[in-house]
């Protein structure tokens, strides 16, 4: 077991939390049954990390046998980093008809033809997805498998999600994408979360989607202190209508637990100050939402009146649309009310 090995493994040791620790190595099935019942798994980490090197020493295992848990564990736990997807554009007319072991081949060929010292590892989920573990070298370096690329492709489908993946290996992961999938080229989704799930649920239409006509009103906390009956019928009728807005806007069931939402603004100057309207390039201004939900928070503002309703296109669209990131500019030099969203 070469150091690269054993480093790999005390790092991801680290990472999984004890009570997830066995059931991983469980999974992993290169373990024999006496091996596991050798290990004290309520002892710590460190004495935990030095059985599993000496079994791994007397097994033989190395850098491929540790980075194929590590996938396991990935797999199973995929919040790890920032998600990114995309989208496969201009499918050939086989592209419906590439299975599992065409698409391995031929991506593990292409890339390598790209790029010779690069470690691959794919393996194909229970929701059938295909997971990619990548691991990069230089010229005359190893793979670095402490910074590797996760990822995620749906086969059949034209989604693909990414993270920890540079500007530098991009193009070299679209053209192997591109090769193995029968698609011409790859587009950004603009959509990206630290929650694989949501993005995936989002992009994929994969969630509930409710959009009721009717809304139950809200039940008056306390009616006998109601000093005005027709002021609270009135109020109760408004918070009604604000709930309604708010689902047909974002629907009404559990939503996907998005973290951000961005919007690029570019648009000329309109308005009285002469020295400002004469600006020819244009305002360029980013608003960012942040929240640990924020398609949920943006309809609890809705319904509860912190927003104003109907919501605007530019917020009911995140999930129509299935986008966070929005360029907004002037549809033309005459309208300042009318924006178009651009790709």
């Amino acid at each position: 077991m070469d150091d690269m090995a054993q480093a790999l493994l005390k790092r991801l040791v680290r990472r999984i939390p004890s009570h997830k620790l066995q059931p991983t190595l469980e999974k992993w099935g290169r373990m024999e049954k006496a091996q596991l019942e050798s290990m004290d798994f309520t002892l710590s980490k460190y004495s935990l990390t030095e059985t599993l090197l000496s079994i791994c020493e007397e097994s033989n295992w190395n850098t491929k046998h540790i980075t194929e848990l590590e996938l396991l564990y990935i797999i199973d736990n995929p919040n790890v980093g920032m998600w990114h997807a995309y989208q496969l554009a201009d499918p050939e007319d086989d592209a419906h008809t590439v299975e599992l072991m065409q698409f391995k081949e031929q991506f593990k060929s292409h890339l390598t033809e790209l790029i010779q010292n690069v470690s691959i590892k794919i393996k194909k989920h229970t929701d059938e997805a295909v997971w990619i573990r990548l691991a990069w070298g230089e010229s005359f370096s190893r793979p670095n498998h402490f910074r590797p690329t996760y990822v995620v492709h749906y086969l059949q489908s034209p989604y693909v999600f990414m993270t920890s993946l540079s500007s530098k290996r991009r193009p070299l992961v679209y053209q192997a994408l591109v090769f193995a999938t029968r698609y011409q080229s790859v587009k950004d989704a603009n959509l990206s979360g630290r929650k694989l799930g949501a993005i995936r649920d989002l992009l994929m239409r994969q969630y509930e989607q409710v959009f009721p006509s009717k809304f139950p009103s809200h039940i008056t906390e306390n009616k006998e202190n109601a000093k005005n009956p027709l002021i609270e019928q009135e109020q109760s009728e408004l918070s009604s209508n604000r709930v309604q807005m708010a689902c047909e806007a974002f629907g009404g069931g559990k939503l996907p637990e998005l973290q951000s939402a961005v919007y690029r603004l570019e648009t000329k100057f309109r308005g009285y100050a002469k020295n400002m309207a004469q600006h020819k390039e244009p305002f360029k201004c980013v608003v960012k939402f942040s929240s640990t939900n924020l398609l949920e928070s943006l309809r609890n503002c809705a319904s509860s009146g912190i927003a104003s309703t109907p919501v605007t296109p530019l917020l009911s669209s995140i999930p129509l649309k299935g986008r966070n990131y929005f360029v907004i500019t002037d549809n033309g030099p005459a309208s300042s009310q009318t924006l178009q969203q651009q790709k």
